[in-house]
């Protein structure tokens, strides 16, 4: 076994002793809040990991990548990356009983960039994560009319036919980039603030404040709801898309994989991503959560837990929408396929119901050898039930086009509908609870927020701040925007924080110091699997998967997806190449939060080389408790 340590002198006097858990643990419970139940902690770990993604993001990656056998590399990089980073974070939060920024102070000086490349990430995918449970209740708002207004296309100004946009495109989509987006044709034309979607990101803000404004004391009374709802919905949905017609299509083609895509680095590239996103690991909310539980609380089994609860609910969620998947590839098809029969009748004059689906290329070659030159006058859509089932839309198209498109098909629609947007709505706030705390708890960390400022204050400026900067999504050009931020905030950024956690804890804290503490707080050793995997599997997965991507993705032209109607192909999506400008805020939003790791060691290393030995404890000064509710504790 790896048994390098690096040099950490003063590590004894910046965290407690095992012997001071205890005591500690009983003087905070004043100050600090903590959990009511296990079960509070638990459903709350579990709304946090389990979110929009699961629905909407890993459906998406598994149409991208051949279906079953993007799997194959999400379970694997599961289990032997993200299991084993989960049980760290709880391990280590609820050792040294503070937040990201504490801990990573705590077991050196120069590693608080750790914890604040994680609040850095937190607050930029809080901005767009929340935008999009705007656009969940905008659409919630709109579900209870009967037709569900994106059942059909609008009239035109005259009331002589359809909106041509609608006409050429389908009623789901206008509806989505038009009625909802009023989407510009590039992310250079910002157009102006929609009024609909600032009203409801301002319903989506205030809810998170109303709901996180005490920590912990709100957010675990709302989880209650939140973490349990999706999965009666999901099960709902799921007995209803089984008995939809063409959804075992759509499940086999789910678990059926295409083995050639395992050969591609892309695919292993975006499972690894996958496994960070859907575990909500690097954020720094999980270390907080964990650092109020009891010091004896098994953290191991919490990890495992967790882990068997969102690699099922992956897989759970996948199946529903790919019975729904299955149910519009077969409307289509039986759709494609009717247009088919009837030109071939209108062709040839022939009686209707001569041609069926069953005897149609039957009829072809007779129609063929009958009469060849008017046979090759007609034009024969394409129907394939392969290419149905593989149309995938990118990122929340799964939700809002693919899915409000099946519901408009089956009865009592406007049912279907509030259903499944409560449970994405759930599914976002849930989540949005640990992303607040991995931004609420670092700046009290940091000392920025005065110390006796009321806890509604500060949850509060920082929900306005956000939703001010929020702004940026309402406008024409807001989905750009969130793509943009949703492909760089949210995966390499992530990576490079959970390599550098997990370095920490095993060579600068030391393996064997933590392998101590655990046994104190749970009773016995960490096993081999975990000794493997924290010292050597899951850094060098995590560093190929960052040399993966360099080598793959850094040459790339950036593009983007556009809805242009006046693109020759309309209704497909223009790619278009990003304005350069936009590298730049690539840099900030992935290279920033990369780089203030590495930047802040090497600024606590030149400041300590100017600073007198007696002062070196520097920035970092007396540990502080953390917590979203309780005062800060010198």
């Amino acid at each position: 076994m790896v048994r390098l340590v690096l040099p950490n002198p003063g590590l004894e006097a910046r965290i407690p002793t095992l012997g001071e858990l205890e005591s500690l643990e009983k003087q905070e419970s004043g100050s600090r809040p903590q959990w009511d139940n296990k079960a509070q902690y638990m459903l709350t770990c579990v709304g946090f990991c389990v979110g929009l993604g699961n629905v909407w993001r890993f459906p998406y990656l598994c149409q991208s990548h051949g279906g079953g056998a993007f799997m194959i590399p999400f379970l694997i990089l599961l289990v032997l990356e993200g299991i084993p980073l989960l049980h760290l974070e709880f391990a280590i939060g609820q050792r040294l009983r503070k937040g990201s920024v504490g801990v990573w102070s705590s077991i050196h000086p120069a590693l608080k960039g750790v914890g604040i490349a994680s609040m850095f990430v937190s607050f930029m995918v809080g901005l767009y994560y929340n935008t999009i449970i705007a656009w969940v209740m905008w659409y919630f708002f709109n579900s209870f009319q009967d037709p569900l207004p994106w059942s059909q296309c609008p009239l035109n100004a005259n009331q002589t036919g359809r909106v041509e946009e609608c006409a050429r495109s389908s009623p789901v989509d206008y509806y989505w980039y038009r009625e909802t987006l009023n989407i510009s044709t590039s992310i250079d034309d910002s157009g102006s603030v929609q009024r609909w979607v600032l009203l409801s990101l301002t319903c989506a803000w205030s809810t998170l404040y109303v709901c996180t404004i005490r920590g912990i004391e709100t957010t675990g009374k709302a989880v209650y709801i939140t973490s349990t709802l999706p999965y009666v919905v999901l099960t709902i949905f799921l007995i209803r898309g089984l008995t939809l017609k063409g959804a075992s299509s759509g499940i086999v083609f789910l678990f059926t994989p295409n083995v050639t895509e395992l050969a591609n680095p892309v695919t292993w590239l975006d499972a690894g991503a996958q496994v960070f996103y859907s575990f909500s690991l690097a954020f720094g909310g999980l270390i907080s959560f964990s650092s109020y539980n009891s010091v004896h609380n098994n953290c191991e089994m919490d990890s495992v837990i967790v882990s068997v609860i969102n690699g099922f609910t992956s897989v759970y969620a996948a199946t529903v929408v790919y019975s729904i998947i299955g149910f519009r590839a077969t409307e289509r098809f039986d759709d494609c396929f009717s247009a088919n029969i009837l030109t071939l009748i209108n062709g040839f004059d022939l009686p209707e119901g001569n041609v069926t689906q069953e005897n149609f290329a039957e009829m072809q070659r007779w129609c063929n050898a009958s009469n060849p030159a008017a046979y090759a006058e007609l034009k024969f859509q394409t129907c394939d039930m392969n290419t149905f089932l593989s149309e995938g839309v990118e990122g929340t198209g799964l939700a809002f086009i693919v899915f409000t498109e099946a519901i408009t098909k089956m009865p009592v629609a406007p049912l279907w509908s509030v259903l499944f947007f409560i449970m994405l709505f759930c599914l976002g706030l849930s989540s949005m609870f640990g992303n607040m705390e991995g931004v609420v708890v670092p700046l009290q960390d940091l000392k920025v927020i005065p110390k006796n400022w009321p806890k509604e204050l500060l949850t509060g400026l920082i929900c306005l701040g956000m939703y001010l900067i929020a702004f940026v999504f309402t406008l024409n050009s807001g989905q750009y925007w969130l793509s943009l931020l949703d492909s760089y905030a949210g995966s390499i950024p992530l990576l490079i924080i959970a390599f550098f956690e997990m370095f920490s804890v095993v060579y600068v804290y030391g393996i064997d110091r933590f392998n101590r503490d655990i046994e104190f707080m749970i009773g016995h050793k960490p096993n081999i699997f975990w000794q493997v995997t924290w010292r050597v599997v899951s850094p060098l997965i995590m560093l190929t998967i960052f040399l993966f991507f360099f080598v793959i993705k850094v040459n790339e032209e950036l593009i983007y997806s556009v809805w242009n109607p006046a693109y020759e192909e309309f209704p497909k999506s223009q790619k278009l190449k990003y304005p350069n400008w936009v590298y730049g805020v690539v840099v900030i939003v992935a290279g920033v939060p990369c780089l203030v790791i590495p930047g802040f060691a090497i600024y606590k290393l030149i400041r300590n080389r100017f600073q007198r030995a007696g002062d070196r404890q520097g920035l970092v000064g007396a540990p502080s408790t953390v917590s979203v509710n309780g005062d800060l504790k010198y």
